[in-house]
Formats: structure tokens, C-alpha cells, sequence
């Protein structure tokens, strides 16, 4: 897997062991994950000399080395419900690769994190700082909101990613749970930026929200995404919703923040607030119904293999890689990042 990324100015700070670390954060963590053990070594194929970019298009490259396709061949016949077998092989025809998940893998976010550690050191040039963790895994809630700065001090520190250290080991256990019942939990990612200069986005077609909810839903897994107040806008009074100005050290700021750092598609200079939703994962241990296709009738599958209990903290990282890209195109875009 790999990719290019095209556009970065020259001089951007590249280093290779940067790179490395954000990917080495989306690998799986002892028990709660699977036991498919990639290197994910990130190459850097063109583009970067002596760790700075040359303005030519960056190709990345991270080999597929620990892999097992034996147990995909049956999901032709007898698709894997939550996955995308079924709707691959409509779309495709029987020349569709579905290897491992094919495009539609979740190792298709390992790249997609490389790149984003590239757009990171962009934002840095400007003052803009991204940080993720887990808000929610199954019936685990964190309820309390979180600064950058304590989501960049804590999420790190433990496995799945959370803000506080008490409600990591809650999230630990209802992962373990759901595994030691052959099954799977998902949850919900929350991400934070500070430091975007008020007007980053390109409306109509090409709003703040409307680019980051598109990349994010290139994630797999993804089943939604709010901003700021999200829906529970939909149950709030205008006077209660709308976030009144006022004047700071000289700076424009606001009293609240339920429009999530965005109005009208644009920045509005307070912290970017959006929050992620990712579905359990799809592949469990349980026998579940499906169809046979060569026969047209009803069957049952049991999936085999090396899975997932829960996809949430490894895709935190993949969230604010995500983010990133999307900021750092957008600022380009409208000339914020020279």
C-alpha cells in the first residue's frame, strides 16, 4: 500500500521515524486486538531530501508481509455480513479482489497516517495542533470535555486511547468482554484542532464540514460524524444554540462552542470540534446468517481469521491523520500555508 501526496511546499520537515511513530500508534494492542503482527514499516519512495520535502510529489510505501488470503475465498459464494463482499462483487464482477478486504480494508488507513504525520508538520508551520481519543467504546462513556492539551497529554498513554486513566480501564474491560462472548463493540472518536485562522474552508460544495465528513467516511467503519453541538442542536432553542462573541486580549472569541469551530462552512477561529462514529467491528466469531450466491438460498458463515474486538483505538489516530490532511489542504486552498 502507499501514497502520493502532491502539493506539499518545499522545506516542509519530513523525518522518516515521525512518520513511523503515528502509524506504529494505529497497530493493535496486545489482547484487545488481533494478533495479525505487519511491521508497517513506512518507506519514503520520492519527494523528501535530507527529512525536508523538495515540492515534488511525496510517494509513501508500507509493504503487506504478515498475510493469510486462504480464508477469503469463500466469501464469493458466502458474503460476510457488515462487510463489503456483497456489494464489491455487484459493483466489480468476479475479477474483484477481495483479499483481505481489498480497497475496502482497514489497512488502507495505514498510508492514509503516514500522510497525515506529513500534514501535521504543514499545520505546525502555522500554529495548528490536532488531537484525538477515544469519547465513547460500547457502553463506556466519557462524559467530561476534554482540552488538547489533556488529550495530547493522556490519549498516548494507554491502549485505547482514552482521555482519562480510570475510564481506560472501563474501556478495557468492556472490549474484553465482547471478545470473551465472541463479539465486538464499537465507539465513538472525538477530535479537537486549535490555532485555525478564521476563514478555512471553500463553500458551497467545498465547506470545513463538508470535506472533513467526506474523509472520514473513507475510513471503514465510519457510520457518522457531528460537529460542535451535533444533533443535539436539533432539540435546542436558538438563544441556547447560537454562541455569542466577545473580545479576549484583543481576540474574537466565544462564550460557547456548539457550532463545533464552524459557521457557514468556515472556520470561526474557535477549537474545531467534531466527533466520529465507528460501527462494531463486522467480523465476529459468532455464526451468522447469510446467502449462498452460486445456490440463491439461505446459509450461515462463521468468520475465521484475526480480528478486531474493537477497531475504535486504533482508528484514533487514523481520525486525526484524517483531520489533518483535510486542514492542511484547506489551508493551502485558501492561501493560509504559503
Amino acid at each position: 500500500m502507499g501514497c502520493v501526496l502532491d502539493g506539499v511546499p518545499p522545506g516542509i520537515e519530513v523525518d522518516r521515524e515521525d512518520l513511523q511513530r503515528e502509524v506504529d500508534l494505529r497497530k493493535p494492542s496486545g489482547a484487545l486486538g488481533t494478533p495479525r503482527a505487519e511491521e508497517d514499516t513506512v518507506e519514503i519512495l520520492a519527494g523528501v531530501l535530507n527529512s525536508r520535502s523538495t515540492g515534488a510529489p511525496i510517494v509513501l510505501f508500507i509493504a503487506n508481509r504478515d498475510t493469510d488470503s486462504s480464508k477469503y475465498n469463500r466469501f464469493r459464494t458466502v458474503p460476510r455480513p457488515g462487510h463489503a463482499d456483497l456489494t464489491q462483487l455487484r459493483k466489480y464482477g468476479e475479477t474483484v479482489d477481495l483479499r483481505g478486504g481489498g480497497q475496502f480494508s482497514g489497512r488502507m488507513t495505514a498510508p492514509m497516517v503516514a500522510a497525515g504525520a506529513v500534514a501535521r508538520e504543514m499545520l505546525r508551520t502555522i500554529g495548528v495542533q490536532v488531537a484525538a481519543y477515544t469519547q465513547q467504546l460500547g457502553r463506556v462513556d466519557d462524559p467530561e470535555d476534554r482540552t488538547l492539551k489533556e488529550v495530547r497529554r493522556q490519549a498516548r498513554e494507554n491502549p485505547v486511547r482514552a482521555a482519562d486513566p480510570e475510564i481506560a480501564l472501563e474501556m478495557i474491560q468492556e472490549i474484553m468482554e465482547a471478545k470473551h462472548e465472541d463479539d465486538s463493540v464499537g465507539g465513538v472518536v472525538r477530535c479537537l484542532a486549535v490555532g485555525l485562522p478564521i476563514g478555512v474552508g471553500e463553500p458551497f460544495f467545498d465547506s470545513l464540514e463538508g470535506e472533513l465528513a467526506k474523509m472520514m467516511f473513507s475510513i471503514p467503519g465510519v457510520k457518522g460524524i457531528e460537529f460542535g453541538a451535533g444533533f443535539r442542536a436539533a432539540g435546542m432553542r436558538g438563544s441556547e444554540h447560537n454562541d455569542s462573541f466577545l473580545v479576549e486580549d484583543g481576540e474574537i472569541h466565544t462564550v460557547t462552542n456548539h457550532a463545533g469551530g464552524v459557521l457557514g462552512g468556515l472556520s470561526n477561529g474557535m477549537p474545531l470540534d467534531l466527533r466520529v462514529a465507528f460501527k462494531p467491528t463486522a467480523s465476529i466469531s459468532r455464526e451468522q446468517r447469510s446467502i449462498d450466491l452460486e445456490r440463491m438460498e439461505d446459509t450461515t458463515i462463521k468468520i475465521e481469521g484475526r480480528h478486531d474486538p474493537c477497531i475504535v483505538p486504533r482508528a484514533v489516530v487514523v481520525v486525526e491523520a484524517a483531520t489533518a490532511l483535510v486542514l492542511a489542504d484547506l489551508c493551502l486552498r485558501g492561501d493560509f500555508i504559503a
